[in-house]
C-alpha cells in the first residue's frame, strides 16, 4: 500500500488516546474516522484529536471508503467479532492486545484474514520493539537457555472498587477481562515468541468472586528449559522480567 493508509478507530478510551500520539509519529498513517456507540463520544473524541469522520455503526465505517484499515480498541470479548466484521468489509485490521477471547477465535480471525486477503495484527507492542528484536537475534551466542522468568503485578485502582462491591470492566470475566488477559500476556507472550509453544503448562491463581482472575502464577516446560511467570492486578511486585 502506497502513501497514507487511512484509519478508523474504535474505541475511546486512554489506550486510544496513546496509540494515536505514538502512530501520528509515522508520516504514513492517518487518522481518518472514529467509531463509537455515542454521537456526542464521538464528536468529543474526533475533536479532540483532530479526526474528520464519525460514526456509531461499526458497520457503516467497516464499508466506507474513507478508511483502509480499522484500529480495534473496544472491550476484549468483542474484538473476534468485530474484527472479523471489517475484514470481512476487505479493511485490514489492528486489534488490541489480546487478540480474542480463546483459540477459537483467534483461528477463526486468522481465517477470515486469510479469506479476505488482508492484514490481521496484534497490536502486542512489548515484541516489536528493537531491543527485543536485538536480543532474538543475539539468544544464540548465549548457548543453552535453562530459565525463562517474567514478572508483571500491578495493583489495580479498579479492585479498591471491586472491594467495595462495584465490579467495573477490569474484573468482568463476561468482557473477557482479568489479570492474564490484562497484564499477564505481558510475561507470556514474549516467551512464547522467543522459544515457541511450551511442552506442558501448570497454571495456579486467585479466582475473584466475579470469575475473574486476580493474580496468576504458571509453570512452562519446554526441551532443556522451565520458565515461570507471575502475574497480579490485586499486589504490587518489582520483581524484573
Amino acid at each position: 500500500m502506497k502513501g497514507k493508509i487511512r484509519f478508523g478507530m474504535v474505541g475511546t478510551g486512554f489506550i486510544a488516546d496513546w496509540v494515536l500520539a505514538g502512530a501520528r509519529q509515522d508520516p504514513r498513517f492517518e487518522a481518518a474516522a472514529i467509531c463509537s456507540r455515542n454521537q456526542a463520544t464521538a464528536d468529543a473524541f474526533a475533536a479532540k484529536h483532530g479526526i474528520p469522520h464519525t460514526f456509531t455503526s461499526l458497520e457503516e465505517m467497516a464499508r466506507s471508503p474513507l478508511v483502509d484499515a480499522v484500529y480495534i480498541a473496544s472491550p476484549n470479548a468483542l474484538h473476534a467479532s468485530q474484527s472479523i466484521l471489517c475484514m470481512s468489509c476487505g479493511k485490514h485490521v489492528l486489534c488490541e492486545k489480546p487478540l480474542a477471547s480463546n483459540a477459537r477465535e483467534a483461528r477463526a480471525m486468522i481465517e477470515a484474514a486469510r479469506r479476505y486477503g488482508v492484514v490481521l495484527m496484534e497490536a502486542m507492542i512489548a515484541t516489536l520493539n528493537p531491543n527485543f528484536r536485538i536480543v532474538r537475534e543475539q539468544l544464540p551466542r548465549l548457548g543453552t537457555i535453562r530459565r525463562y522468568f517474567a514478572s508483571y503485578c500491578q495493583y489495580s485502582s479498579r479492585y479498591d472498587k471491586f472491594r467495595e462491591g462495584i465490579v467495573l470492566n477490569a474484573f468482568d470475566p463476561s468482557l473477557s477481562n482479568g489479570a492474564m488477559m490484562d497484564i499477564g500476556v505481558y510475561t507470556v507472550y514474549p516467551m512464547v515468541a522467543l522459544f515457541g509453544r511450551p511442552q506442558a503448562v501448570d497454571a495456579q491463581g486467585v479466582v475473584l468472586s466475579s470469575g475473574a482472575d486476580g493474580q496468576g502464577a504458571v509453570n512452562f516446560r519446554y526441551e532443556g528449559m522451565n520458565a515461570t511467570v507471575l502475574y497480579s492486578k490485586i499486589a504490587d511486585s518489582h520483581l524484573p522480567s
